[in-house]
């Protein structure tokens, strides 16, 4: 039975359940069966897109988890918006000795193996980061070497005005825009701000 605007009732106390979609239009009735064939005691939702910060659903499941707790999710994309988020999550499930399943991917970090794959994931985090930043200071020294001033370029417009035309069409996220045109988040933010200026202003 539902028992209020983001929780279902459903059986077995200590498996608890998660579910989103990304607009309020889609259905979470197969994410909702799933979980319930999964044993998930207590199963909150939420409907909105990734990219926004304000989950009332999930917040209520972490203020409702307790140590010994497992959080099954259908898939990863469900709970998480990118590997850093997924990193920073399952950290705090650690910390609150609450475990993790994914039934998609197989995950249980009650587990050796499900332990062993998030460590996979830090680390290969941790390197791209390396690597960002090294080729960062590559490109740096290259630009001094040829007598130039660092900084960051200025991001080709056609990019931003194409990232804010799929991210306003489509369900991706900002930052999933913002990795296929290659700009950064702050930078689209901040086009996006001026662009809805100017039309208010028209």
């Amino acid at each position: 039975m539902k028992d209020d605007d983001s929780t279902y009732q459903v059986s077995s106390p200590h498996r608890i359940g998660y579910a989103r979609v990304s607009t309020v239009g889609q259905n979470l009735d197969s994410q909702l069966d799933v979980l319930k064939q999964a044993g998930c005691g207590k199963i909150f939702t939420d409907k909105m897109t990734g990219s926004r910060m304000d989950r009332p659903g999930w917040d209520s499941l972490m203020i409702y988890a307790r140590p010994g707790d497992m959080l099954v999710v259908t898939e990863l994309s469900r709970m998480t918006r990118s590997l850093l988020n997924l990193l920073e999550t399952t950290k705090v499930l650690e910390e609150r000795k609450v475990d993790l399943v994914s039934l998609r991917e197989n995950i249980d970090t009650s587990t050796a193996t499900g332990c062993c794959f998030l460590s996979m994931m830090g680390a290969i985090h941790q390197m791209e980061r390396e690597l960002r930043a090294e080729r960062a200071a590559a490109g740096r020294a290259s630009a001094k070497a040829r007598g130039k001033s660092g900084g960051r370029p200025r991001t080709d417009a056609a990019k931003l005005e194409n990232a804010r035309v799929l991210y306003e069409k489509t369900e991706k996220t900002a930052a999933e825009v913002c990795d296929i045109f290659g700009v950064g988040r702050r930078t689209f933010f901040a086009y996006l701000a001026e662009q809805r200026n100017v039309n208010q202003a028209s």
